[in-house]
């Protein structure tokens, strides 16, 4: 069964080399380039994958430590109608609703905020120490106050959303330069327009790093929330109660589908934000 790791390790380092080969690379087509930028973690994806495999199968891993990825796939494949309906309890309605209401309260909030001095110095400190709780102790409180349906995951997702939008959108509502503002004080422009014209544009790249930031941590805090307490179905739910079976490969494909759903969101957030901020010097040099 040896053979099985040494096939493995050998595709990982040629894999490596080859990847270590592509990022040197300046091809003279821009398409090239792009296709070299997604190859490199493919390739990477895939060689960790084999690797993965040869080391379960050569060193004969138990499955109950680590089953081999095949066995994860089989297992995934053979649990769509269980993997849809734990997905859609926990992202679609756990998720979302509580990512829409924590990152729109925070941008709200901040706005409110840089209107008052007074909630500035009032309200950020205790920003601070709410974002400091972990999710383990919100979480069972919230599930006592909404219930054991997806509202009380929601209700953390907010809380989990609400700081980190809140504090981003302050900051980046203080960087546009003293110049620009004095500029719009000459113009005459009210605060609204100085907000539409000049604060909001150069605070949306702090805006879109908070909501890559809480995409993660909303779908974290509700898969977190759900090991206490939740209807029959959900991705924590479904976590909890197979580990408890011993059928580690249903952890690992409700993992995978968390990692994918999770990366997806991301990737669409970056995209919105790419159209958004097509000005920014992050995005131009990307291009």
């Amino acid at each position: 069964m040896m053979g099985y790791f040494w096939f493995a390790l050998i595709f990982w380092l040629a894999a490596w080399g080859f990847n270590e080969w592509l990022v040197r690379q300046k091809f003279s087509s821009r398409t090239f380039n792009r296709i070299a930028w997604f190859l490199v973690p493919v390739i990477f994806g895939i060689s960790i994958i084999v690797l993965w495999q040869g080391v379960v199968l050569g060193f004969n891993i138990s499955p109950i430590l680590l089953p081999a990825p095949t066995a994860i796939w089989q297992r995934l494949i053979t649990s769509i109608p269980t993997l849809a309906a734990d997905f859609r309890q926990t992202f679609l309605k756990s998720v979302l609703s509580g990512y829409i209401m924590g990152c729109g309260a925070g941008f709200v909030v901040a706005l409110l905020i840089d209107r008052s001095p007074f909630l500035k110095n009032g309200l950020l400190p205790l920003g601070n120490f709410v974002s400091a709780l972990p999710i383990v102790g919100i979480a069972p409180i919230m599930v006592m106050w909404f219930g054991f349906d997806w509202q009380s995951k929601a209700a953390v997702v907010v809380v989990s959303t609400f700081f980190p939008m809140l504090v981003n959108t302050i900051q980046g509502l203080s960087s546009a330069g003293d110049m620009e503002r004095d500029l719009m004080r000459t113009y005459a422009a009210s605060w609204w327009q100085t907000m539409m014209k000049l604060r909001l544009p150069a605070a949306w790249p702090f805006i879109f790093n908070a909501l890559k930031i809480n995409s993660t941590l909303a779908l974290i805090g509700a898969i977190v929330a759900e090991f206490f307490g939740t209807p029959t179905v959900g991705m924590g739910f479904r976590i909890s109660t197979e580990v408890g079976r011993a059928n580690i490969d249903m952890v690992w494909a409700e993992i995978a589908v968390a990692a994918l759903a999770g990366s997806a969101f991301y990737g669409l957030v970056a995209l919105i934000q790419r159209v958004v901020t097509f000005w920014h010097p992050s995005v131009r040099s990307g291009r």
